[in-house]
């Protein structure tokens, strides 16, 4: 079994720069981007507990901001349990992490970021 801790460089610069521009969106109210790149940075860091588990922090952060019960409920046991996942190396590829996709539904990977995650 392989646990999944750090992080690989040339990931990790990728995975920054999509919570960066999450973070400029969100700055700007564009809460349509803010949610894409927090979805692309999920599929980028689903492997790794740390960045997984920051990812469901902000999209449980902004289920709040944003008033939607579906979302803050769906993203508590992911922030829970998703971590643990990552650790043993059992997650659904691809999947986008939002409370609107089951949380096992493995799911097609964009072509950019599965051509990072092969390098």
């Amino acid at each position: 079994m392989k646990f999944y801790i750090f992080m690989p460089k040339v990931v990790q610069t990728h995975f920054k720069n999509e919570m960066y521009l999450s973070k400029l969106c969100l700055q700007n109210n564009n809460f349509q981007h803010y949610w894409h790149h927090l979805e692309r940075a999920h599929i980028i860091g689903q492997k790794y507990p740390y960045e997984h588990s920051l990812v469901h922090w902000k999209m449980l952060k902004f289920g709040i901001k944003i008033k939607n019960t579906k979302e803050i409920i769906g993203q508590i046991p992911r922030l829970l349990v998703g971590g643990v996942k990552s650790f043993v190396g059992h997650v659904p590829t691809g999947n986008t992490g939002g409370a609107n996709v089951p949380p096992l539904r493995k799911m097609e990977i964009p072509e950019d970021i599965k051509v990072l995650l092969n390098s």
